[in-house]
């Protein structure tokens, strides 16, 4: 047991003890509580380099490497043993179709009956034939099960090519045309940095789906999420025991209740289990290599745990 005491005499940094707050109160710790989703991530390669990805994905980013469907189906065996009860299988990058196993990948999780969640750019490694044929055999073996989380940083073009490069709004919507014409069910990833109201938001996303006849909802935080600026600089509070009953919210409403994230990191012998989507650097996140290591609790010692997930409300899965 820490001595809180001695830690309030002896001042620390913010984030700089997962027990213990600079202030010298009880960091806030969330269990998992409730497993709904196994996130993976594929790799960090991607076509494109954004201005500010929160995981650095580049064409030449290989911090994270290809995750291989055996070691997918490994990570699915041991939901089974563990009786998780996921209901949803998510996978994210860098960009999923850069990762040449993506559809065998995808086909791991859809056979065992899971939901299936990609986010992707919808560009050119999406639209690549082998993807496009073996998505297409994919939806139609499994109706209902796939559903592809398209990342428009915003509405607006010039915003969205800002970000992610110029050129790249239209390629995006390219895809989501092909999405839409063949029957895929599609959500849409926003960003919330352009300094516009929620309302505002969804209205701009709301033409631009009217616009193209996409069918999503702007209004469905689940079909349209928004997410805030993940600036691991910012001056954010510490999350202590106490907030739960200030906030009224509840731990078992974190991301990290619900989910955890399997990486592949370069040189590694296996891959890892991860407490958060939003922390695939950060060693003090890494909770072991088996899903059975990963169940114990996650001290909330981050500010994104804070900005992003307590205070944001934010969550990654659908």
């Amino acid at each position: 047991m820490k001595d809180l005491s001695a830690a309030a005499q002896h001042p620390i940094e913010k984030f700089a003890d997962p027990y213990v707050t600079a202030k010298g109160e009880t960091r806030a710790s969330v269990a998992l509580s409730d497993p709904q989703t196994l996130w993976f991530n594929t790799g960090t390669l991607c076509n494109i380099e954004c201005a500010n990805c929160y995981i650095l994905s580049s064409p030449k980013n290989d911090a994270l490497v290809y995750i291989s469907p055996d070691e997918v189906r490994d990570y699915l065996d041991q939901l089974e043993t563990r009786k998780w009860g996921v209901r949803e299988i998510a996978f994210t990058g860098g960009e999923p179709f850069m990762n040449p196993e993506m559809i065998d990948i995808t086909r791991a999780a859809l056979e065992r009956g899971y939901d299936v969640l990609i986010l992707t750019n919808a560009m050119r490694p999406m639209m690549r034939k082998k993807m496009r044929d073996g998505l297409l055999e994919l939806n139609t073996a499994y109706p209902g099960k796939l559903t592809l989380r398209i990342s428009v940083d915003h509405w607006a073009k010039d915003n969205h090519d800002t970000e992610r490069g110029a050129g790249t709004f239209d390629k995006t919507i390219e895809g989501m045309r092909w999405l839409a014409d063949n029957g895929f069910d599609m959500a849409v990833a926003g960003r919330t940095v352009w300094g516009e109201s929620d309302a505002d938001a969804r209205a701009g996303y709301g033409a631009l789906y009217a616009e193209h006849g996409f069918d999503i909802d702007a209004q469905s935080p689940g079909q349209t999420v928004l997410f805030p600026e993940m600036d691991e600089s910012a001056d954010v509070p510490e999350i202590t025991t106490a907030c739960w009953g200030i906030l009224d919210k509840s731990p078992d409403a974190m991301m990290c209740a619900s989910s955890r994230m399997v990486v592949k990191r370069k040189g590694a012998a296996k891959p890892a289990v991860l407490a958060c989507t939003l922390l695939p650097y950060s060693e003090e996140f890494e909770l072991g290599t088996s899903l059975e290591q990963a169940e114990g609790s996650v001290q909330l010692n981050h500010p994104h745990c804070a900005k992003f997930c307590v205070l944001g409300g934010a969550s990654c899965s659908a």
